[in-house]
């Protein structure tokens, strides 16, 4: 019996190695149709970390704020002069928005997560963010990476009568807000895999999946030419130092 269980335990744990390698090593995709000629990176975006959640922050310019007016709808000042970088993120709709802290922490929404549950893009308004700052990623991309980007972060928009639709009184401050999102969240496609789906759009070779922050880092640097990343570190970015930066 007890051999019996040992050997239950080993295979489980080998099988879970195995799926998180090749979710790693396999490309996704397997391959990009080459351009005649090759378009100049002359575009940044960031990839923002902590230990189970990313986000992709898009530096603010005209063209954006006009796309995404729609976040004055939930209270967010686009006029604010310290803007620098409209931030997304997708997410479980109880989780993302019961868990603000680590000591909101519950049962209930965490059980959820690993099920089906309603998904929410979060929008996050913020000033200058030190390039060389714990869990920045700078990523250079072209300009038709950051159009297609854009046009992926608009599409994972829920909306009625053609209009996002913001969740008052689910942001954590001033300075973001939440949206119903399209799909539903679960422990196989949860947010990270979409940032990885955002990345490819504008470009990029991720893992085939990286549930995982750790994951789609590793991804991204062993499929992509290391000149697209600038230096960066992996320690947590905490949420605070964000919602700060354009009070």
């Amino acid at each position: 019996m007890i051999s019996r269980i040992f050997k239950g335990v080993f295979f489980s744990v080998l099988a879970v190695v195995l799926l998180v390698g090749l979710g790693i090593v396999a490309p996704r995709p397997l391959w990009y149709d080459q351009p005649g000629a090759r378009s100049e990176r002359s575009q940044q975006i960031l990839v923002l970390s902590n230990p189970i959640h990313t986000d992709i922050a898009i530096p603010v310019d005209g063209d954006l704020l006009t796309r995404f007016a729609f976040l004055r709808s939930a209270g967010l000042d686009l006029g604010n002069p310290n803007l620098r970088y409209l931030i997304f993120g997708w997410g479980g709709r109880s989780f993302y928005t019961e868990t603000r802290t680590w000591a909101d922490l519950k049962a209930g929404p965490v059980l959820k997560s690993f099920a089906f549950d309603r998904s929410v893009i979060h929008a996050e308004l913020a000033g200058d963010i030190p390039l060389e700052a714990p869990a920045v990623t700078v990523i250079d991309i072209d300009a038709e990476g950051l159009e297609r980007l854009k046009q992926f972060v608009l599409a994972s928009f829920d909306r009625s009568d053609s209009n996002p639709i913001p969740l008052p009184g689910s942001n954590y401050g001033p300075n973001d807000a939440f949206f119903e999102a399209r799909g539903y969240f679960n422990a196989l496609m949860g947010c990270n895999t979409w940032t990885a789906a955002a990345l490819r759009q504008a470009g990029l070779t991720s893992g085939l999946w990286t549930s995982l922050p750790w994951m789609l880092r590793m991804s991204l640097r062993l499929h992509n030419d290391d000149e697209r990343f600038a230096a960066s570190h992996t320690l947590p970015l905490r949420r605070f130092d964000l919602l700060q930066v354009v009070s």
